[in-house]
C-alpha cells in the first residue's frame, strides 16, 4: 500500500540521502523522495514509532496535519525558488499554486511561524546572498540582480539590517556565519 509521509526540516540534497537512508533501515520500500516528501510502500517489517524517533534525532519530523503540511510545502517552494533565483512575484506564484489569496497566505504562515512571510523570504534570501558572496563568482551587482533586487543598495541595506554588517565586511570575514535553510525562521 502506498503511503506519502511529509517530513519537516527536509530542504536540502543531503537531507534527502539522510531521510532515505533512515526509511531503508527501517524496513521502507520506498518509491521517491523529494523535498519535504516521501513516497513508500510499507514493509511488512516496518514500524512507524521507531521510523518517528529515528527521523527525531536526526533532526527531522513527521508532519501529521493539514496546516503544518501546508507551511512546509510554503518553505520548501520558497527555498526551491530562491535557490533558482526565482524571486519575481513570489508571493502571487505561491498564493496561486496553494489555491489562496497572498493575504490567508501569509496570514496562516505568521500564525503558525511566528514570522511573517516578507520576512522569512528575506532571511532565506539573506542566506542565498552569503551562499552567493562565499562562491566568490559574482559581484554584488550580480548578486542583486539574480535574487530580482531592484538596486544592489537596496539588497546591501537589507543584508545589513539582518546581519548587522555590511556585505563587503561579510566577504572579508574568515568564519562564515551561514545558517541551514531548515534553522531560519
Amino acid at each position: 500500500m502506498k503511503e506519502i509521509i511529509y517530513i519537516k526540516n527536509m530542504v536540502c540534497n543531503r537531507c534527502i540521502a539522510s531521510v532515505l537512508a533512515i526509511f531503508n533501515s527501517e524496513n521502507y520500500d520506498v518509491e521517491s523522495v523529494e523535498l519535504g516528501k516521501v513516497v513508500v510502500v510499507k514493509g511488512v517489517n516496518s514500524n512507524a514509532e521507531n521510523l518517528k524517533r529515528t527521523l527525531l534525532s536526526t533532526g527531522f519530523e513527521i508532519i501529521e496535519n493539514e496546516t503544518d503540511t501546508l507551511i512546509e510545502h510554503i518553505k520548501v517552494k520558497l527555498i526551491h525558488k530562491i535557490q533558482l533565483g526565482e524571486t519575481e512575484d513570489l508571493f502571487k506564484i505561491l498564493a496561486e499554486e496553494f489555491g489562496k489569496t497572498e493575504t490567508a497566505l501569509s496570514k496562516l504562515f505568521s500564525k503558525h511561524e511566528g514570522l511573517t512571510l516578507e520576512k522569512y523570504t528575506i532571511n532565506l534570501k539573506i542566506e542565498k546572498v552569503k551562499e552567493l558572496i562565499q562562491l566568490g563568482q559574482l559581484n554584488f551587482s550580480e548578486i542583486a540582480y539574480t535574487l530580482n533586487y531592484k538596486t544592489s543598495s537596496h539588497l546591501a541595506r537589507q543584508f545589513k539590517a539582518i546581519t548587522g554588517m555590511s556585505m563587503s565586511d561579510y566577504k572579508s570575514l574568515q568564519d562564515w556565519d551561514r545558517k541551514p535553510f531548515d534553522q531560519i525562521v
